[in-house]
């Protein structure tokens, strides 16, 4: 699967990257993948306030949540800030710094760019628009931005396989992952009323909020299909990367307005 840089394996994209001195007997030593800070935000359009329109301050309490999310990444300081998101089939891949995205299939006519660049042919996939829009909206110049977009067929192993290279692309990486929860909580849900939704947004609240990697790599993938949790693949990439860095998490936010789980967490 092609990490953020476009390219496959764990050879790709080696910015950052030192080698250590020389030494035992002239073996030259890379210094350790570090992941040094994550943030989770949910990834509705809506979270743009021109496309809320007057519904916008029902989603207040989350940008304000995903504001705090963003603002901790940077206090990291990163070498490079990779944001993950779902997308279907076609919008899938890598996401050069400087992508540009747009709300216009949302009727409005806010522009957006991940981070400073020359961009590529493709325009961002809407969760990737979303979080372009918060780290305009945080000011974000800590570091370089690109983006990865992962979509339903992968499965956990692609995706953490993807983490793990996503991890290895500079010294100090930091990950913004987008994703929701499932979309079945009410009646009125995009995906109807669903028993099983209450509880599969629970658990994945709480690993979210533990930093707990083995649980959101075991999060089940056809209940996510069922249950349209675009998260999971997203969440799964963040389980890998993680995985043994003994990161420490906190929940910001959770709640499901319009029948749809959104949550917000830090790992630092």
């Amino acid at each position: 699967m092609p990490d953020a840089s476009g390219r496959s394996g764990s050879a790709a994209g080696c910015r950052g990257r030192r080698r250590a001195p020389a030494g035992d007997h002239g073996t030259s030593l890379r210094l350790p993948i570090m992941l040094v800070a994550a943030a989770v935000c949910p990834c509705p359009p809506l979270l743009v306030p021109e496309v809320a329109a007057g519904a916008a301050p029902e989603l207040d309490a989350a940008r304000a949540a995903c504001a705090d999310a963003v603002g901790l990444l940077a206090a990291a300081r990163p070498d490079l800030l990779v944001v993950v998101g779902p997308s279907d089939g076609d919008g899938g891949g890598a996401y050069p710094p400087g992508s540009a995205g747009t709300f216009r299939g949302f009727g409005v006519d806010t522009a957006v760019r991940l981070g400073h660049g020359r961009g590529g042919d493709r325009g961002l996939p809407p969760p990737l628009a979303v979080a372009a829009w918060l780290l305009e909206h945080a000011h974000w110049a800590a570091c370089p931005v690109e983006g990865l977009a992962v979509t339903d067929a992968h499965t956990a192993d692609d995706c953490a396989g993807a983490g793990r290279t996503v991890a290895g692309r500079a010294e100090r990486v930091a990950l913004l992952v987008m994703g929701d929860g499932s979309a079945c909580r009410t009646l009125k849900a995009p995906g109807y009323l669903d028993e099983r939704a209450a509880g599969f947004d629970r658990e994945a609240a709480r690993a979210l909020g533990a930093a707990d990697t083995g649980a959101l790599a075991a999060l089940d993938e056809g209940l996510a299909r069922e249950l349209k949790a675009a998260g999971r693949a997203p969440w799964q990439v963040l389980a890998g990367a993680a995985e043994g860095r003994g990161l420490a998490g906190r929940l910001l936010f959770e709640d499901a307005p319009y029948g749809v789980g959104y949550m917000v967490a830090a790992w630092s």
